[in-house]
């Protein structure tokens, strides 16, 4: 019987020490290959484990001449240039998605497991420095795999910018951001692939009047763009005349009286009072309950000084 896993292109493979499997997409001719740093010293530091020096770990901050010659600093720039660029990434690839199963999928693609595997690939831990008591059990440990790849990506980062690492990564982790995908998918009761283009198509503009200048005379509908409203903008002055009379802990009477033969029986003109304690505050008439109420509430809100539209 085939496995979710397998039908949704997620390999068994071994699981990691914390229980997680990772990602492993198929390379027809290999992993895109990897940089070279040109920095000397950057390329040093990215592949020294603290341990290499031992240096105190309690210290606040290295002194100016003598920052910390281990890669740790590096991982965390590089973890953060990881995120950025697999976030665009996903918005490039699927542009449409929702920030919670975005998330979900970045998680995925950036976890210590997925990580450590790219880093196995690219023989990364066989150039590790470390203290020699601790090199089988740092090499073999996948946090410290993955933490070696954040290391490089933050040593590529300041050894030749963002640019060169996004020509790097960006073919490197497409695939890991499909199988990524598919597997939240599943996660959410979804099919693996949809039934649809994740691309959305370009705004087309062939039935849309255009101004002197070409371009369009009305924006076409999106999700972006709000609906026109339902409703006059006006209605929210019964909301508003209901809001202030509640903080006066006051109540409101509507009152209504016959429209004296205007309107039909299909088309009712409904005319109501304001009352409160006795008083009235405003009239209005519509051909709705609702529209009397809010030209009534309009007029009250006149009288108790709020100024309205």
């Amino acid at each position: 019987m085939t496995s979710l896993a397998t039908s949704i292109g997620l390999p068994r493979g071994p699981t990691v020490p914390n229980g997680r499997v990772p990602l492993k997409p198929e390379f027809e001719d290999g992993l895109p290959p990897l940089p070279e740093i040109r920095s000397e010293a950057l390329r040093l530091q990215v592949f020294t484990h603290r341990s290499f020096y031992a240096r105190p770990t309690h210290v606040f901050e290295d002194m100016p001449d003598d920052p910390s010659p281990d890669n740790e600093s590096l991982e965390h720039l590089g973890d953060t240039v990881l995120s950025l660029i697999v976030t665009g990434l996903l918005r490039d690839v699927y542009p449409c998605l929702r920030v919670g199963p975005s998330t979900k999928i970045r998680a995925l693609v950036v976890g210590n497991p997925t990580l450590a595997w790219i880093s196995v690939q690219y023989r990364l831990p066989e150039r590790l420095r470390m203290h020699p008591a601790q090199a089988i059990t740092l090499r073999a440990s996948a946090n410290i795999q993955a933490d070696l790849f954040e290391s490089f990506v933050g040593g590529l980062y300041l050894d030749q910018g963002l640019e060169a690492v996004q020509a790097w990564l960006h073919p490197l982790l497409r695939p890991f951001l499909a199988i990524a995908y598919r597997t939240v998918r599943v996660q959410h009761g979804l099919s693996p692939e949809p039934p649809y283009s994740t691309t959305p198509p370009p705004p087309r503009y062939s039935d849309t009047a255009l101004r002197s200048d070409g371009a369009p005379a009305h924006q076409p509908q999106t999700w972006s763009t709000p609906p026109p409203p339902r409703m006059p903008a006006s209605i929210g002055h019964l909301s508003l005349f209901n809001q202030h009379l509640q903080q006066q802990c006051k109540n409101i009477e509507w009152v209504y009286s016959d429209s004296a033969g205007e309107g039909t029986k299909t088309t009712p003109i409904w005319v109501v009072r304001a009352m409160v304690e006795g008083v009235c505050l405003g009239r209005g008439r519509g051909s709705t309950k609702k529209a009397a109420r809010n030209e009534a509430a309009k007029e009250g809100l006149v009288k108790l000084g709020i100024p309205v539209p």
